[in-house]
């Protein structure tokens, strides 16, 4: 029977696929074309009869290209859409898992087969949501010079994007199934960075009870480097700051061939651009936001991966042939505020670190360490203990499977545990060979799986398989290792994270 739902805009028939109940390609806001570019989403026209909903929707405008997946898919601005897979569309009220994915701002799509929320609702009986929201300088580009004259916003679009789907959520998903205060919002890389932005923004407020942050730093950036990365792309386009109306005449060419050099600036020597606090959508730093109580009726579940810069490193043309003079001077790049004593400093304790573990210390396997722990793993740490501080409960991961592909070169990377977290290892392209085959591999994919699962159903991740899972606190930093053995770990590569200290 073909599943019909009735939402606040008018209804949806979706399919039925194994047991479930999905929908695809559901506008949560309105197209953001024409005098909607740069401006906050505006709420979605109704419809008349039931709108089909078999299919996803057009991705974000985006250049090409994902290291991961690359689904090919249409793209198009008018891209506000998400996704459920339920069970059941009745009155349950099971707990909702929300998906923001991850491709550094710029790139990705909820449609991709690696993010197919099929097995995790199956597995879990709760309601799996995906969302596509803006990229690129259309979804971040950010200037005083852009405020829109009704709610005074004057960027972080794509945040913007984010918190509307979050509200049709809260609006709508108990139709689907769904529990509207049991809502656990989580995602990996951009996607863990914008959960960051969403538990100290006061317009998520109330959203959702949960959060996970994979693989992500959940620092904002500063509004001058927003500025400046806008201030370029006026230059280039030809245009004055602040003239909308030709920012709203120029075409998708135009804007992605401008889009990397507003990337390079606006990522300011971090992987990838990221939302800035603008004194409105974001108004404080995190740390003064979670001292104030922003965040203090959230669980949160923060983790990396041991080698995440390691994927990037596929591009990197000094990949595995680093000297330790360029390696020292990247390391100066990644620290800029630290002098040449204390470079040397970090770098000699990672040395030491390592020695003691048994693991390489070339200058490229130095270099991956030192940049996954500055980029990702220190700085996702430090939230996560300013959120416990608060009072709050907190959970840290650190996964040590490694990517057989490459040789078994990527180790950890950024996104290994993606495809086991959705159970699409079989169904995504390329996923066993980037992930992994065997039983081993299937028993990690459903520790954890199952570790998301009961973080959304109970606000803790500990299972039978895992054992038990202590709440994080800057005093034992608790940490479950997720790879071919695990357990809880306190303080793992604590010389290495307690380096970072010395540096301010």
């Amino acid at each position: 029977m073909t599943p019909i739902v009735e939402t606040g805009c008018g209804k949806v028939r979706g399919t039925s696929e194994g047991g479930l109940e999905v929908f695809r390609g559901i506008p949560y806001a309105a197209p953001p074309l024409g005098e909607r570019r740069l401006r906050p989403p505006a709420a979605p026209e109704p419809w008349g009869g039931a709108r089909d909903a078999t299919e996803f929707g057009p991705a974000a405008i985006q250049p090409e290209g994902d290291l991961i997946a690359r689904d090919p898919l249409p793209q198009s601005e008018d891209c506000l859409t998400l996704n459920v897979w339920t069970p059941r569309a009745d009155a349950a009220r099971r707990p909702v898992l929300f998906w923001i994915h991850g491709g550094g701002f710029t790139t990705g799509s909820s449609a991709q087969s690696l993010y197919d929320g099929a097995a995790l609702a199956r597995r879990g009986d709760l309601v799996v949501v995906s969302i596509n929201y803006r990229l690129g300088l259309l979804g971040l580009l950010t200037h005083p010079s852009l405020e829109d004259p009704e709610t005074g916003v004057t960027g972080n679009w794509g945040l913007l994007d984010q918190i509307a789907a979050l509200e049709w959520v809260r609006d709508n998903v108990e139709r689907f199934g769904g529990d509207p205060n049991a809502v656990t919002i989580f995602g990996e890389s951009a996607g863990g960075a914008s959960v960051g932005a969403l538990v100290i923004a006061p317009g998520a407020r109330g959203l959702f009870r949960r959060g996970v942050i994979q693989s992500a730093s959940p620092q904002p950036a500063a509004p001058e480097t927003g500025h400046g990365a806008a201030e370029a792309v006026f230059e280039a386009l030809g245009c004055d700051a602040g003239d909308l109306a030709a920012l709203r005449r120029a075409e998708i060419p135009a804007l992605l061939e401008v889009q990397p050099r507003w990337r390079d600036l606006a990522s300011r020597g971090r992987t990838a651009p990221r939302p800035v606090i603008d004194g409105k959508v974001l108004p404080d730093w995190p740390e003064a936001a979670i001292d104030a109580g922003r965040s203090a009726r959230l669980d949160l579940m923060i983790g990396s991966n041991r080698d995440e810069t390691k994927l990037f490193a596929l591009r990197d043309p000094a990949r595995g042939r680093l000297t330790e003079e360029r390696m020292s001077r990247r390391v100066g790049s990644l620290v800029p505020q630290a002098g040449i004593s204390l470079v040397d400093a970090l770098i000699a304790t990672y040395r030491r670190a390592r020695e003691a573990r048994g693991e390489p210390t070339d200058p490229w396997e130095l270099w991956n360490a030192i940049s996954t722990d500055g980029r990702i793993r220190v700085p996702a740490l430090d939230f996560a203990a300013r959120h416990a501080g608060s009072g709050a409960a907190a959970f840290a991961y650190l996964v040590t499977w490694e990517s057989p592909a490459q040789g078994g070169s990527l180790g950890a990377c950024h996104g290994v545990e993606l495809p086991f977290l959705f159970g699409t290892l079989d169904s995504a392209p390329g996923m066993r060979r980037f992930g992994g085959e065997g039983p081993q591999a299937d028993a990690f994919g459903e520790r954890v799986m199952d570790a998301w699962l009961a973080f959304a159903r109970d606000g803790s991740p500990e299972t039978e398989a895992l054992g038990p899972w202590p709440r994080y606190d800057a005093a034992r930093r608790a940490t479950m290792i997720l790879g071919r053995s695990g357990g809880v770990e306190d303080a793992p590569y604590e010389p290495e994270r307690s380096a970072w200290r010395a540096l301010g």
